[in-house]
């Protein structure tokens, strides 16, 4: 959009559109092998999703630790 607008200098809008879809694109990824973590969220599958789609890392995570403190594990 900003790009679109003029307000990004030319080229640099269609990088930034290809670095955006280049993480959507990782997170899905990511979203394929954790799953299992990712079902844990307590709220709607989609709305977990949705935030690992947007956060990756940062939302699955904590649901990973917190499910292996549950089993009597250590997190590192």
């Amino acid at each position: 959009m900003a790009g679109t607008a003029g307000l990004l200098p030319p080229g640099l809008g269609r990088a930034a559109q290809m670095l955006a879809a280049g993480v959507l694109l990782l997170h899905a990824l990511e979203l394929i092998f954790v799953f299992d973590h990712v079902r844990r969220y307590r709220g709607a599958l989609g709305v977990s999703v949705l935030l690992t789609l947007l956060f990756g890392l940062l939302h699955w995570k904590p649901l990973a630790d917190a499910a292996e403190q549950r089993a009597g594990g250590s997190s590192p």
